[in-house]
């Protein structure tokens, strides 16, 4: 994000949950649940709010702090799904949007 406000991570938030669900082919009915961390300098809403905006109110959502550690990303937002599936592991594939691109270069995407 650039910055802080209810409408950037309204924005960035559905569409990086929209991408996970597109690239993954997950349907709704396979979630179990989803967990957003933020880093510290994101205050201005709950990015489970901005998940809920697009119909996932009746799957369970929790936010958590990142921790905040010298030199990590700044103004970023984590979303980890939990889901059914019968696809192994590799065949599911990260998504990285904006700055976070480089998280986790070790991993496909």
């Amino acid at each position: 994000m650039d910055k802080d406000t209810a409408d950037q991570v309204t924005e960035r938030v559905q569409a990086l949950v929209a991408r996970m669900l597109e690239t993954n082919g997950v349907d709704h009915d396979d979630l179990i649940s989803i967990l957003f961390t933020a880093t510290d300098d994101v205050t201005s809403m709950f990015p489970a709010t901005a998940a809920r905006a697009i119909g996932l109110g009746d799957v369970p959502l929790i936010c958590a702090r990142e921790l905040s550690i010298e030199g990590g990303t700044p103004l970023c937002i984590r979303v980890m799904m939990h889901l059914t599936t019968d696809r192994a592991r590799d065949e599911l594939h990260h998504v990285y949007l904006e700055g976070a691109r480089g998280l986790r270069d070790d991993l496909p995407s």
